[in-house]
């Protein structure tokens, strides 16, 4: 484990001292989590659009003023649902923008014809649809919530994920990236985190790298995560995502991280955080996969045979033969996950609800991995 003066001191790290740094990583990495890397087959059902935040590099969310906010309905979600189904999903990750209807009457009139007051009320409904009519099961990214909502989610939710970004309030000034971002402010996203953590609910965090932090804010970000999981042990992995610019935003010539800005992140990541908590990096954003492997993950994350990646429409799946290629080209082999880690369905009585035991797909009890197939 690094300390955190250990950590500051690697900021800028490169060539022998970087290749040094990755192998200690990938070391650690080894030792806890043997030669197999992970992905879980998901679809990706993008809720609804709208979101009172407005961050600096975002293309997900759109306004009323667009034309293009919408609220998905029942049958849009069922359709998504069963034709993930048939191709072998096993996860139906929800992801959605924050609070929309306290920003926009639209949100709140698309809420009222489906019968709804709230969007995680609206949420756990489709959740609960998820459950009914297929073999999947539920992950929520609804950002931060409070401990009444996490409480109505849980029962209906297997995980339950919000990248924490940062932890520094300085991005949320004016022209930061997270400037007009209510639901940014660090402390909330924090409180959420344990929170989550005191109901026993499996979560997935992470940071944003390269959207303005410094290498201190970085670590710090990766170290407050850390802590919390010491308190609660229900951080069942970390996502280090890197910045793309994207047209049309106001961060749209930002500079985006390079691969060993990357590596680096990636590499101190997995000797800040618990050994437990697996290490991702998502396949989509930079095709560096045997970098990424040598820096210490051990995931690659959802990845879908459906549908795209809402939140980064312009970066394309990879296929999954490319990425057990890549892992056997170093010793690794790639096996299938659910949306919760093998650990915490081996101890199912604290961290799953009992609905969502019964709606499990099959899952081999020996290692907690997904079998190849799910069958109706």
């Amino acid at each position: 484990m690094l300390s955190r003066n250990e950590a500051l001191a690697l900021d800028g790290c490169h060539s022998d001292q970087l290749d040094a740094l990755c192998q200690a990583a990938a070391n650690v990495r080894d030792s806890h989590w043997s030669n197999t890397l992970t992905y879980s087959r998901k679809v990706f059902i993008p809720l609804t659009n709208m979101c009172r935040d407005d961050c600096g590099y975002c293309t997900f969310v759109k306004t009323p003023e667009s034309g293009e906010a919408n609220l998905m309905t029942p049958d849009q979600v069922l359709t998504t649902l069963l034709q993930g189904q048939q191709l072998g999903c096993k996860e139906a990750l929800f992801s959605l923008g924050e609070k929309p209807e306290k920003r926009y009457r639209l949100a709140r009139d698309l809420l009222a014809d489906q019968g709804y007051r709230s969007t995680v009320d609206y949420l756990t409904a489709m959740c609960e649809l998820v459950l009914k009519h297929s073999l999947l099961v539920p992950h929520v990214n609804a950002g931060t919530l409070t401990p009444a909502e996490i409480a109505q989610l849980k029962p209906v939710s297997a995980s339950m994920g919000m990248m924490l970004e940062c932890s520094s309030d300085r991005l949320c000034q004016p022209g930061q990236a997270h400037f007009g971002c209510p639901d940014k402010k660090p402390s909330l996203r924090l409180q959420t985190l344990m929170d989550a953590g005191k109901q026993d609910v499996p979560f997935t965090t992470g940071i944003l790298i390269g959207i303005g932090e410094t290498w201190q804010e970085r670590i710090d970000s990766l170290i407050s995560i850390n802590q919390i999981h010491r308190e609660h042990g229900h951080i069942q992995e970390v996502i280090v995502q890197n910045f793309r610019a994207k047209a049309g935003t106001p961060m749209a010539n930002h500079p985006e991280p390079d691969l060993d800005d990357m590596r680096r992140t990636l590499a101190v990541a997995r000797l800040v955080l618990d050994a437990d908590i697996s290490l991702q990096a998502p396949p989509n954003l930079a095709e560096e996969y045997p970098y990424y492997i040598a820096a210490g993950i051990n995931d690659w994350g959802g990845i879908s045979p459906l549908t795209k990646d809402f939140i980064n429409p312009e970066r394309t799946w990879p296929q999954i033969q490319a990425l057990a290629d890549a892992g056997k080209q170093q010793g690794y082999q790639l096996q299938e996950r659910l949306t919760v880690y093998p650990k915490y369905l081996q101890q199912s009585a604290r961290y799953i609800s009992q609905p969502i035991q019964a709606a499990l797909p099959a899952w081999r009890p020996l290692d907690g991995l997904a079998v190849a197939q799910c069958q109706p």
